[in-house]
């Protein structure tokens, strides 16, 4: 089985052990493609929900994946531990809003959902645990804006009731819905969008992304064995 590993930031994935060594197999629309392990690729695709989507077709139709495993760091709408592990049940996009024509918000009209499933988010968490490592389920909002604290992470919040919110992986979970193509999605938590010391966390989120890259492969490994 072959398995697409998707990260936002080049940061994210040269947490990966190795990964900064990796020469790219192939560049296309101006994204790298690696593979770090045999039938596993990752890119890098970049910040927010075009290049996400962009990158996760290349994953699906150019590279043939029949997973993609969106990894990477993301802020929390609860007070969890930096480093948390958060495995994502589904996922929301909190920015779309067409409420004046009568929809509820974060209704996606193309494919009439407002909640883009993943992909058996139970038993992935079992996975984890028999690697021996431990992830919380929740609920991910994504949206083009950086989340900080305030009236409109509240909105998100109260909206949504989502754990963490982030800019990438409801884009991933709608092309990956369309396409037919299994997602899975694994955060670090980098940030807490409710904390006095935000950016401070935020700036120096070299915790998230160790807790981050010890998984990653494991877990991408673990998932290709079942199939």
């Amino acid at each position: 089985m072959k398995i697409g590993l998707q990260f936002a930031m080049p940061s994210e994935l040269h947490a990966l052990p190795g990964a900064r060594d990796l020469v790219p197999l192939e560049t296309v629309s101006g994204i790298p493609v690696f593979e770090v392990a045999e039938g596993i690729l990752a890119c890098a695709g970049g910040v927010g929900k075009v290049n996400a989507a962009m990158a996760a077709e290349l994953l699906c139709l150019h590279c043939g994946v029949e997973l993609i495993l969106n990894a990477g760091v993301a802020g929390c709408c609860r007070d969890l531990p930096i480093g948390t592990l958060v495995l994502a049940r589904d996922f929301v996009q909190h920015d779309v809003d067409t409420s004046a024509v009568g929809d509820p918000i974060g209704l996606v009209s193309t494919v009439n959902r407002v909640e883009f499933p993943t992909w058996r988010p139970e038993h992935c968490q079992a996975l984890l645990r028999q690697l021996g490592f431990s992830a919380q389920l929740g609920r991910v909002a994504t949206g083009d804006w950086f989340a900080v604290g305030g009236d409109r992470a509240r909105r998100v919040r109260d909206t949504f009731s989502p754990t963490l919110c982030e800019m990438e992986g409801g884009a991933i979970a709608q092309v990956c819905l369309r396409s037919g193509v299994r997602f899975v999605s694994l955060k670090s938590v980098s940030d807490r969008l409710f904390s006095e010391k935000q950016a401070e966390e935020y700036f120096d989120f070299s915790q998230a992304l160790k807790a981050l890259g010890r998984v990653v492969l494991p877990f991408a490994k673990k998932l290709q064995e079942e199939f």
